[in-house]
């Protein structure tokens, strides 16, 4: 019996090492003149992400404008005299809302602040719900 289990683990195991050998030989790698090749191929195309930046690289848009330069810039004129530009890199980020109505004064609220901490009503330091565990 041990005879018979040592060829079976021994036939096992020269299939698996001329299997692993067959399919090194299948995918053998690229030459650096092939990937350099590939590279400018991609690069031409435009479809290199650039350094620094993890999304991928967006498609060109091949539409004409229809508007003309001089129009652009009378735009963007008007937009920077009413204040509607959006800040140079928060171009995803919402603009903040304005207040609504006027905010309290100042007096007021630390008033409000004095009176909460002799009732016992506000939060010690350290010990609110964002506050590091230990």
């Amino acid at each position: 019996m041990t005879m018979k289990n040592t060829l079976t683990v021994v036939a096992a195991v020269a299939a698996a090492m001329f299997t692993q050998a067959s399919f090194a030989q299948a995918s053998a790698p690229a030459s650096r003149a092939e990937v350099k090749s590939e590279t400018m191929a991609a690069e031409k195309a435009g479809k290199l992400t650039p350094a620094g930046e993890g999304s991928a690289p967006v498609e060109k848009s091949n539409a004409k404008s229809t508007k003309t330069r001089a129009e652009r810039k009378a735009e963007t004129q008007e937009a920077r005299k009413d204040k509607k530009l959006t800040p140079a890199g928060q171009a995803t980020n919402p603009a903040a809302a304005p207040a609504t109505g006027p905010a309290a004064a100042r007096a007021d609220v630390k008033a409000e602040t004095k009176a909460a901490v002799k009732s016992g009503t506000t939060i010690p330091a350290g010990e609110g719900p964002t506050a590091p565990k230990k």
